[in-house]
């Protein structure tokens, strides 16, 4: 199993300044910066674009994970993986053939990710393990940031950390949604190695000890 691996995500963060958002981020230990790109139609959402990615490169050292919460993700690997994107993560019920976004993602010489919504089944994952670098588990509906943790979903972490753990080298198992200083030990305990972590992180209070405080509590048996 991999160290726990904290994602800023800068949904939550001042958009009016979002390098120093990733600065402060980096600077505090966080491992990556987490960045959702929603369309309005596959979520009632409309956030951030493809030239956020560059905008953000001259701020961070972090590594850029992309997380396309939209309806034809095939369509725009190409344009986030020529910016500089790290990581891209599909939404698995938005690709009509996984295997292929994946191999396509890899293609570019960049990590790929899944992600899978609270209410669907990890059967639709389960055989792409060995082909990803992240599963990541939604633990809210995604769409909007500041929403409560299903904790419905932590079963679902525990089941595929158990098969994620039967490979030979397994990718890491992520949750995204709700994690915060009262949710992370539970999410951490159900087996999550990566957490995409935003209104805990950039909703209040000094970013560093926001980070300082969660790293703690990831650590706490």
């Amino acid at each position: 199993m991999h160290g726990i691996h904290i994602s800023a995500s800068i949904l939550a963060a001042d958009w009016s300044n979002l390098g120093q958002a990733v600065r402060e981020a980096e600077v505090a230990g966080a491992d990556s910066i987490h960045i959702d790109i929603m369309d309005g139609h596959y979520v009632h959402n409309l956030t951030l674009g493809i030239k956020t990615i560059p905008c953000l490169k001259p701020h961070t050292t972090l590594p850029l994970i992309v997380h396309l919460e939209i309806s034809n993700p095939d369509s725009f690997i190409a344009d986030f993986a020529e910016v500089g994107s790290n990581m891209i993560v599909v939404q698995e019920d938005t690709c009509p053939d996984l295997a292929a976004t994946i191999e396509k993602i890899h293609g570019y010489g960049i990590q790929a990710g899944v992600a899978v919504n609270p209410d669907r089944p990890l059967d639709t994952v389960i055989d792409f393990l060995d082909r990803i670098d992240l599963l990541l588990l939604m633990s809210v509906f995604p769409g909007f940031g500041g929403q409560q943790l299903l904790t419905w979903v932590l079963p679902k972490v525990e089941e595929a950390r158990k098969r994620a753990d039967a490979l030979k080298t397994p990718p890491f198992i992520g949750l995204d949604g709700g994690i915060n200083q009262r949710t992370i030990q539970a999410c951490v305990n159900a087996g999550a190695d990566f957490l995409a972590i935003g209104t805990a992180i950039y909703g209040g209070g000094s970013v560093k000890d926001n980070i300082r405080i969660l790293r703690c509590l990831s650590m706490t048996p």
